[in-house]
């Protein structure tokens, strides 16, 4: 990290490490370091908790039904604590999600988050994802 970056481009490369590292690799402990314990995902899935334990759940979740997911971050713009960022995630779906078959096709899953951060760490998440991909046959 370069000694004169501003807190919105540090929070940007902290958005990008939590895509490239967790939801990308599965890595617990860049989760542990970026995500506030005291998190609300204003978006989670009905019947899932808003909390880390929560937003931890669905991506292993996702990962499990998806090993070869990837993200490719499209745009992030920072204002303030808030970090916005287009991406896709790419993966082979290989096995149940969510009660869905696998269809054994490339997917790509277009989503657009939003991240407040506070002390450098995911303190509230809103996001909107486009799961038809998942239910085409």
């Amino acid at each position: 990290m370069h000694q004169h970056s501003s807190p919105q481009q540090r929070n940007k490369e902290i958005v990008r490490r939590f895509n490239t590292d967790f939801i990308g690799q599965g890595d617990i402990t860049a989760f542990n370091e970026i995500v506030d314990p005291a998190v609300i995902n204003h978006t989670a899935l009905p019947g899932m908790s808003k909390g880390a334990d929560g937003m931890m759940g669905l991506i292993l979740l996702f990962r499990k039904a998806l090993p070869d997911l990837s993200v490719e971050i499209a745009d992030q713009i920072a204002e303030d604590d808030l970090v916005v960022t287009r991406k896709y995630f790419h993966a082979t779906f290989t096995s149940e999600i969510m009660g869905i078959p696998p269809s054994g096709k490339k997917i790509r899953i277009p989503v657009i988050d939003i991240i407040r951060l506070r002390n450098g760490k995911y303190i509230e998440h809103w996001g909107i994802r486009d799961m038809s991909q998942l239910l085409q046959k």
